[in-house]
């Protein structure tokens, strides 16, 4: 979510917020403010001969606040010695030196780079034959309770609405147990276990009674696919269907988000609900469009009567007339749509793709009709995408070279060794487990021949096809590092060897850890280490396979005909690993990418054409990105 305008604050604006909300501009800035609040308590608690009991969360959402510790830790002497801890849950069965353990992620993460006692580390067993797990939850609730309980409880929030594990159906007074998994939460954690049927059925976790015995609770969420569940915690009514709203009930519980996992809050979405507001032109904006949509008229068709009908005369006193108003913002909707003679020529356009199939998925009719108006359109592939393969696929691939060699004469005892060891792997590989280098490097040459492929498909040369391998994505895991300066360096030297006028980056900002994330702080990290006049004249900004952007953001929309889409249609379908079934679909949308980005450009297009605009085929929107990038 681009968000420009300023969000209104205050008991007017926050009345309909159940939970107390915290709305900050990025998750940094919420993992620095959690991170603060569990300082000063081990810090005050410390002073007092007092020791700290903190309930723990895993997962993306919470590793800033762990990183912010360890660094609160290393620089300036926090002190873990007096600190006991309680983790929320952990998948069963699961041994502990898994790569999906809790227990691991638990310490790699966190424990290995701090001072926290051994022996304080409290984490649910996983691998406790299922006879003995009702007493053994038992004694984790008394081991709470005898510590004096917790103080601090950090959450998550799933798109259940799940709060530690405790799915739909969970009541308030639940307490440690085992449970089975939501399918929607195992669909979740399909990319953590390379597909959904690897994924547990059940888990360990603490029970929502457990939760709300704590002292303190702060629960936090990031990126636009928490908004709606979000709302539903904290604005809709209290319900075992979403576990999250019990902290409804709790006297001293927050929620601490970022912009776009706020962006279905009513103060956020629509403020002027509420009551009256400070009329930006990024809340005019929001506001007709909004108007438009609701009322199912044109921009041009709305009268005094619809804007008294919805709250929105305060918006109307500030210009000077309802006709002025709509023209303002048909305008400006009307100048997003971008032409052919609207779109450069004679340039050099760089577009970076997280994974070796975002560009096309995302923008595919784009970078096409840039290719063929003149311009030199090139794609960086940021990453190798080869956790994405089925293994399938690589027996496939391997038995084609083998079958090539014995064919043509290129018979080797070499050959047939590879071929026994990669075939001999793939046949004993368990569950979940992790690649050995040479299956790795075939998956990785299978996306990189269909990303060619694609690229040809859109007429860009396979020589401006570059394909970055960024060593942050390159673990064989699903969880990646940090972005590093090795990272960045790669980024920076394509940049200077293209010079690219414009370039388009894949624009999932507000998520927090994941490859787009990653990827787009690879690439503004290396345009603030250049020149001036080194950086390009434009930073488009695009969205990925399950996401547009809202109308009212859209800084540029690329009309597609019917026969543009089609080729579109046919450019992804190179990308042959991911048809018919991806390995990480996702948890909500069980289409093909082919059929997301076919629904998704043509529904823009719908769109445009409901609020006024002319009617096309189908159209991909982009957003001009505009912070600034001084170092």
């Amino acid at each position: 979510m681009i968000r420009k305008d300023p969000i209104p604050d205050g008991d007017l604006f926050t009345a309909a917020e159940k939970i107390e909300t915290t709305i900050l501009p990025d998750d940094r800035a919420a993992a620095k403010r959690v991170a603060g609040i569990i300082a000063d308590t081990i810090r005050t608690n410390k002073a007092q001969n007092r020791q700290t009991v903190l309930g723990l969360a895993t997962g993306h959402t919470p590793i800033g606040v762990y990183r912010e510790l360890i660094r609160m830790h290393k620089e300036e002497g926090l002190d873990f010695s007096s600190v006991i801890t309680f983790n929320l849950d952990e998948y069963y069965p699961m041994p502990p030196d898994s790569i999906q353990s809790y227990w691991r992620w638990m310490h790699e993460n966190f424990f290995n780079h701090v001072n926290v006692p051994a022996a304080n580390i409290n984490i649910p067993d996983g691998t406790l034959p299922l006879s003995k797990i009702a007493e053994y939850c038992r004694q984790y609730e008394a081991k709470i309770e005898a510590c004096g309980g917790i103080d601090i409880q950090l959450l998550g929030i799933g798109r259940t609405g799940h709060i530690g594990f405790n799915e739909p159906g969970s009541g308030r007074d639940s307490r440690t147990r085992l449970i089975t998994l939501d399918r929607v939460t195992r669909m979740d954690a399909a990319s953590d276990f390379f597909g959904e049927a690897n994924v547990p059925r059940q888990a360990i976790t603490m029970g929502v009674g457990t939760i709300l015995a704590a002292k303190r609770i702060i629960m936090m969420a990031f990126g636009e696919g928490k908004a709606p569940i979000v709302r539903r915690a904290v604005e809709g009514p209290v319900t075992d269907a979403v576990a999250a709203s019990f902290l409804q009930e709790h006297p001293n519980a927050e929620l601490v988000v970022d912009i776009a996992a706020a962006g279905c809050l009513t103060r956020v979405a629509t403020p002027w609900l509420l009551g009256e507001i400070e009329w930006t032109d990024e809340a005019m904006h929001r506001a007709v469009i909004w108007l438009s949509l609701e009322t199912k008229k044109s921009i041009l068709k709305l009268d005094h009567d619809d804007y008294d009908s919805y709250h929105l005369s305060s918006l109307v006193r500030a210009h000077h007339s309802v006709d002025c108003l709509n023209r303002k913002v048909f305008d400006r909707l009307w100048n997003s749509i971008a032409y052919p003679d609207d779109l450069p020529k004679d340039k050099r356009i760089l577009c970076f793709s997280p994974h070796p199939d975002d560009d096309v998925i995302s923008m595919g009719g784009t970078l096409t009709r840039l290719a063929v108006i003149g311009n030199e359109v090139h794609v960086a592939y940021m990453t190798n995408g080869n956790i994405a393969v089925f293994d399938d696929d690589a027996r496939s691939v391997v038995g084609l070279w083998a079958d090539m060699n014995d064919a043509f004469g290129f018979k080797s005892p070499a050959v047939h060794a590879f071929v026994r060891k990669v075939n001999g792997f793939l046949a004993t590989k368990a569950p979940g487990a992790v690649d050995i280098p040479e299956v790795q490097d075939i998956k990785a040459l299978i996306r990189r021949t269909e990303a060619i492929s694609a690229c040809r498909s859109m007429h860009i040369p396979p020589e401006h096809a570059h394909f970055l391998d960024l060593p942050f994505y390159k673990t064989g895991e699903v969880r990646k590092r940090p972005i590093g300066p090795e990272d960045i360096a790669i980024v920076l030297k394509l940049l200077r060897e293209v010079k690219p006028h414009w370039i388009f980056v894949a624009g999932e900002l507000s998520d927090p850890h994941g490859t787009h994330r990653l990827c787009a702080e690879a690439i503004f990290a290396a345009l603030r280490q250049l020149a001036k006049d080194e950086r390009p004249e434009v930073v488009w900004l695009y969205r990925g396979a399950w996401q547009e952007w809202e109308p009212d953001v859209i800084d540029m929309a690329v009309p597609l005909s019917k026969t543009e889409l089609t080729d579109k249609i046919f450019a992804i379908f190179k990308h042959e690993s991911q048809k018919d079934k991806a390995l990480f679909p996702g948890p909500f949308d069980d289409r093909e990418f082919w059929q997301r980005a076919q629904a998704r450009n043509t529904e823009t297009a719908a769109l445009y054409n409901a609020l006024g605009l002319p009617e096309y085929h189908a159209m991909e929107a982009f957003v001009r990105y505009e912070e600034p990038l001084e170092a």
